[in-house]
């Protein structure tokens, strides 16, 4: 019984917040990014990275730590953090991505597509880059551009009419390389926020 009980837990942690072979099939010569040399999310680049969806085990392996390059994560617990996952898991809609550098098995970069059901376009899908981060120690591999791209393919194979991302001035031009364009008459996201501000 002891036994069950831990394979169990072992399969739990390493359950993908939505299936990884999806990110196998990714074509990406679909996508205007040039790569030197060339990598996709099946082969990026070394032996020792891995592009894949998002684990429980990730709390360990210090994906919170890597969003708060980005922003406030505030101190999320593993129960918060487990809770979250599986309503992402079950609600659906939810493909956070990340890079592991599987020899020190930290997440080293992570991108969120959020998917929005929508009624316009013959009951269309909508996707939503975010929180877009690769650890700074990792520059110049080309990881950035990696993990944009393959949530951004990821957003066609599941069938979304656009996709959609707001971004500061400096990086409009990286975002352009990789086949975004600016809205004209709408550059500016606005935003109304709800969280408590102390």
């Amino acid at each position: 019984m002891g036994m069950q009980t831990h394979i169990n837990e072992d399969r739990n942690m390493s359950e993908h917040l939505y299936n990884p072979d999806i990110l196998q099939k990714l074509d990406f010569s679909k996508s205007p990014a040039v790569f030197k040399p060339k990598i996709s999310a099946a082969n990026p680049g070394a032996e020792w990275m891995v592009v894949r969806p998002l684990q429980r085990a990730d709390f360990d392996k210090g994906f919170l730590q890597l969003l708060s390059q980005l922003t406030s994560t505030g101190n999320i617990t593993r129960k918060q953090f487990d809770e979250r996952f599986t309503q992402m898991k079950m609600s659906g809609g939810h493909y956070v991505t990340v890079i592991e550098d599987t020899r020190s098995s930290k997440i080293i970069g992570a991108a969120t597509l959020t998917v929005e059901q929508k009624f316009i376009h013959n009951c269309s899908l909508r996707g939503r880059l975010e929180d877009v981060v690769v650890n700074d120690t990792y520059r110049g591999q080309q990881l950035g551009k990696l993990i944009v791209v393959t949530v951004s393919l990821l957003a066609q194979q599941l069938g979304c009419y656009k996709m959609s991302l707001d971004c500061k001035d400096k990086l409009i031009k990286f975002y352009e390389t990789l086949g975004y364009k600016l809205e004209p008459g709408n550059s500016n996201a606005m935003n109304m926020r709800f969280e408590d501000p102390s």
